[in-house]
């Protein structure tokens, strides 16, 4: 006797989360090529190791009255120039910069960084890239990587894009805080060269090229076009916390959105204000062709980009010489863009 067998349709295969975009496996391939890079970044404060769900950091014995400073930013639209260039290794350094930079304009070491690196489809390669060059920021800065996050989500951005967020924390003794309440008028107003645009102004850059349909390859300064606009954000953590250790530092200000004309204003008490001389201003060929091409006023420039200077020291002039003596020993070029003034108008900042 044969029995009949009734036959029915084979279920569907489990969906996995590689069915919904998310390769996990990617994901730990990247984590286990950037333990190394994120290694050498460690401080003998920072307690465990990568992958907690928390990271630790012991502050014991470094501060009698410590005042923790934070920060958070991004590189803005100079991702749309990476991704275009495919220039992704140095990304991460002006990630570090745009943080760490801000916090310490108030006198606070940074002590540790954690990034955050959102894209639609992980590519490790790419990914990899951008968080050494995180890692390479914060070995420059002297502050640890102890953590991140790294999101593959998909449909919320496009093929080959991704974007970046920082955050840091410093510490200050608080009888050491920079608050601007040392300055006075008279001052001298140091500037300290920037590498180039650093971060900021990338929107009105990308639209320059848009409209000149300018060659990145052209020559330009030292190197290309390209060249000029990817060279990453210059860090002065390491030389101002030692110009901190030697001299009477009245204020900083990092110069990054606004330009010079809203910046160093930010740093000066109510009552006085800042007379600023373009002509002394440094000639930066990357700047100059970014006005000349984009027919860019002085104005705009003034408060769009760094023009050259992306940190600024106010100081009793007679420490100006021992001051930029110190830079130039740390590998920094320096000049005198201005000075404190008194003053009882609305526009605080005069630059001409």
């Amino acid at each position: 006797m044969h029995s009949a067998m009734s036959s029915t349709p084979a279920a569907p295969a489990g969906l996995t989360y590689r069915d919904a975009g998310v390769d996990i496996d990617a994901g730990e391939a990247v984590v286990e090529r950037i333990k190394p890079l994120v290694a050498r970044t460690f401080r003998k404060e920072v307690i465990g190791g990568l992958g907690g769900f928390g990271a630790l950091f012991e502050l014991a014995g470094r501060y009698r009255e410590p005042v923790l400073v934070s920060g958070t930013d991004g590189v803005g639209t100079k991702l749309k120039l990476a991704q275009t260039l495919n220039r992704h290794d140095t990304i991460g350094i002006d990630l570090v910069g745009m943080c760490v930079n801000d916090i310490l304009v108030q006198g606070a070491e940074p002590l540790f960084f954690l990034d955050y690196f959102a894209t639609g489809k992980l590519d490790v390669d790419t990914t990899v890239a951008v968080i050494a060059g995180i890692a390479r920021g914060c070995e420059l800065a002297g502050c640890a990587l102890i953590g991140g996050e790294t999101a593959e989500m998909p449909d919320m951005y496009p093929p080959g894009e991704y974007d970046l967020a920082g955050f840091s924390v410093g510490a200050v003794e608080k009888s050491e805080l920079l608050d601007g309440s040392k300055v006075r008028a008279g001052d001298v107003v140091l500037g300290v060269a920037s590498s180039g645009p650093h971060s900021n102004g990338y929107s009105l850059i990308r639209k320059v090229l848009a409209v000149t349909g300018a060659d990145l390859e052209q020559a330009l300064g030292e190197g290309t076009l390209a060249d000029a606009l990817m060279a990453p954000t210059t860090l002065y953590v390491k030389p101002m916390l030692d110009l901190l250790k030697r001299f009477d530092l009245h204020a900083m200000a990092h110069i990054t959105g606004g330009g010079l004309k809203e910046n160093i204003i930010r740093v000066v008490p109510q009552g006085l204000g800042l007379a600023i001389e373009a002509s002394a201003l440094p000639q930066v060929p990357v700047f100059d062709w970014l006005q000349r091409q984009g027919g860019i006023a002085a104005n705009e420039m003034w408060r769009t980009f760094n023009c050259g200077i992306g940190f600024t020291v106010l100081l009793d002039r007679s420490d100006v010489g021992s001051v930029r003596a110190a830079l130039t020993a740390h590998g920094l070029s320096s000049c005198e863009i201005g000075a404190v003034t008194t003053c009882t108008s609305e526009d605080r900042v005069r630059i001409g």
